[in-house]
């Protein structure tokens, strides 16, 4: 990894939020923003942070209800020692984090990218990434103001240069 990459990539990755206490015991529920979310059983830590704070905490069990994770946290053993952490983001490491396969991206590398369309003139600046059923897609703020969604297809993505902070794009005709 050259100097460049680790300067712009962050060092953490989210992987979900806690939205609420479960119970009396000191788990929580969260949010995963992760494609598999049966991946938390195997983080050995995370990170909690919100507002700027960030701690460690140790997964102690993870299990799985409908959309959501339930966590307890080693040394969290009861409702009020948790109920601080609800809205806290949970991170996870690089190193903790899924293998990505050609042509994938962490969201959180994507979001602040500079789009430059074909010709090389640049378009704005990649704010979020909205899944979809069948393809993500990704809204780019332009620097006239506007805004544009750009499918996260092979048609339309180009190039993807996460070192670099940048994204060559194909507007399709109607974009």
């Amino acid at each position: 990894m050259s100097a460049n990459m680790v300067g712009r990539l962050k060092p953490y990755l989210p992987a979900g939020s806690i939205s609420s206490t479960h119970g009396l015991k000191g788990e929580v529920k969260v949010y995963p923003f992760l494609d598999d979310p049966g991946r938390f059983s195997l983080f050995s830590k995370v990170f909690l942070e919100k507002g700027g704070r960030r701690i460690e905490a140790e997964i102690e069990k993870a299990r799985y209800f409908k959309n959501m994770v339930i966590l307890k946290f080693k040394g969290i053993d009861d409702i009020e020692s948790v109920m601080p952490y609800r809205g806290y983001e949970i991170l996870v490491t690089r190193e903790e984090a899924a293998e990505l396969k050609e042509g994938q991206y962490f969201e959180a590398d994507l979001i602040g990218m500079k789009v430059f369309d074909e010709e090389g003139a640049e378009l704005g600046e990649l704010k979020n990434v909205i899944h979809t059923g069948a393809n993500d897609v990704y809204t780019v703020s332009l620097t006239d103001g506007g805004e544009v969604l750009i499918p996260a297809i092979k048609d339309c993505i180009k190039q993807v240069d996460v070192e670099a902070g940048e994204m060559k794009v194909h507007l399709l005709p109607g974009l």
